[in-house]
């Protein structure tokens, strides 16, 4: 009597839709979520409301799941021939081009609506951030390190807290202070550490197949180059945060951080993909220490 093995069944659309924006690694997302939720706190000076924190919390998963479809449409021909990347729904087929941009297009639009309900300065800074958002992807093209562009990208969430916590209802941006410039330009040397530790794990595949990224320009200074980005996000953020007011909750929430950065040291000193890929995904608890000392920090002022 012969006997058939079971096929296995197709993948319906939405499990290919939620893997094509990493549903199920939120790391991602938690990336972009706590120095924007921190820099809401510091600029309603505490509890921002639920509006606010409804509006960016969800804001911030939407963008980030946008960026996902984008960056896949573009890296489809390189995908394929990187081990981690292969099997993502646009490298394989399984999701088509056009699937994906129509994907994109209608989180982002869910997005700008969220926005819509704040004020003009933020719908304002909104237009910059999708453009710098479609921008990366292709930055791996022509930039030595693109993960420098990805930082903005990953950073405007914290402008866009300031003006729709401060700003008023008029088309410009002055109401944005230089401290949340600041800070996005602080963040930007987080994103810089933690997605070169991502690139790490990928250097030898970009290497054969021409892109460009942080792992491949710092060559040998690569682990020390990624502690040296952690110094000076943490010390712009500390002493923009004592500038903003803030004392020492929040410090004590930047040293746990700190001490986070240094355990990542031991992971990534011997360039293994393991530890680098390990490093990269705890790095959320890394923003998650700055937010909550921000948090106890104008909770228990007084």
């Amino acid at each position: 009597m012969s006997t058939s093995l079971p096929v296995a069944a197709a993948p319906s659309r939405l499990s290919l839709y939620l893997q094509l924006i990493r549903w199920d690694r939120p790391a991602g997302w938690l990336l972009l979520l706590w120095p924007t939720l921190a820099a809401l706190w510091m600029a309603a000076d505490g509890f921002p409301g639920w509006h606010l924190l409804a509006v960016f919390t969800l804001g911030t998963v939407l963008m980030r799941s946008a960026g996902c479809c984008v960056n896949d449409v573009a890296d489809r021909d390189f995908d394929r021939h990187v081990k981690r990347t292969a099997a993502r729904p646009v490298t394989t087929g399984a999701v088509s081009v056009k699937e994906a941009l129509g994907l994109g297009a209608a989180l982002a639009l869910v997005s700008f609506g969220l926005v819509l309900t704040t004020n003009p300065p933020a719908i304002l800074l909104s237009f910059a951030a999708l453009a710098v958002a479609i921008a990366y992807p292709f930055a791996k093209r022509v930039l030595a390190m693109p993960q420098a562009v990805l930082g903005v990208a990953f950073s405007f969430g914290i402008p866009m807290a300031f003006a729709a916590a401060q700003g008023g209802m008029e088309w410009h941006l002055r109401s944005v202070p230089w401290s949340a410039w600041g800070l996005l330009v602080a963040n930007l040397f987080w994103v810089l550490a933690y997605d070169t530790e991502y690139a790490m794990v990928d250097r030898d595949d970009d290497l054969k197949i021409g892109i460009r990224s942080s792992a491949i320009a710092l060559g040998r200074w690569d682990v020390a180059g990624i502690m040296a980005f952690y110094a000076l996000y943490l010390a712009l953020w500390a002493a923009l945060g004592l500038h903003l007011g803030l004392g020492r909750w929040y410090l004590g929430g930047v040293a746990v951080a700190a001490a986070q950065a240094l355990w990542h040291y031991t992971l990534i000193r011997d360039r293994s993909r393991e530890g680098c890929f390990r490093a990269f995904r705890a790095n959320h608890w890394v923003g998650f220490a700055v937010f909550a000392g921000t948090v106890l920090d104008l909770a228990l002022r007084g």
